[in-house]
């Protein structure tokens, strides 16, 4: 019993940790100058439209992915996934203010980068503690698995339609979107494998 509470301990660390490292790639990579990743995209049309902080309008995002997912396939949904969005959002306000950028852009195109790589890492790590997907994530393995439709086709999907309703709300595409959708699968599917190995989870 008493491994099995530290065991949980354990995953439920590693999730607050990977949770508050991702929150803090994905606004380093945000306010570099460069669009948002795709989520973010739509975070930001949202914060614009509705006059709302950045972690607000992801909380309000991530509360609609998970009710839906609740009602669509409510096996998606685990206690990981809400503690994570509660984390993740309230991370992204607190360190939405914390950056430095320079006057120069490739400067700001390194940090960015910076960004995507670390919110990747977090996203990897914290998956690594199987204690539930994140929202987005529900979303997309919902609807995948009761349609039987391949999961990287409704990622696109779902990518495309997030993406085009963000700006169409105010939200800003650019070098950032394409940057997170190339390089952030590969390091999370990396770091996940890594941290299930080397923290023994």
């Amino acid at each position: 019993m008493k491994n099995n509470n530290k065991k949980t301990l354990k995953k439920l660390a590693i999730l607050v940790i990977g949770s508050m490292i991702a929150a803090y790639g994905i606004t380093l990579a945000l306010y570099a100058g460069f669009g948002g990743a795709t989520l973010a995209v739509l975070w930001q049309g949202l914060a614009r439209t509705f006059h709302i902080s950045i972690g607000a309008a992801s909380f309000v995002v991530a509360v609609g992915m998970i009710l839906f997912a609740l009602i669509y396939d409510k096996s998606q949904i685990q206690i990981g996934t809400v503690l994570y969005q509660i984390v993740y959002s309230a991370c992204v306000d607190l360190f939405a203010n914390c950056h430095i950028y320079s006057t120069y852009k490739w400067i700001n195109f390194i940090i960015m980068l910076l960004g995507v790589v670390l919110f990747a890492v977090g996203t990897g790590l914290y998956a690594s503690a199987s204690l539930g997907r994140g929202s987005y994530e529900a979303v997309t393995f919902a609807l995948a698995e009761k349609n039987h439709w391949q999961i990287k086709f409704v990622r696109m999907a779902l990518d495309i339609l997030v993406v085009v309703t963000g700006v169409l709300l105010g939200g800003k595409f650019g070098v950032c979107t394409i940057v997170t959708v190339i390089i952030s699968g590969p390091i999370i599917q990396f770091v996940n494998a890594k941290a299930k190995q080397v923290l023994k989870i």
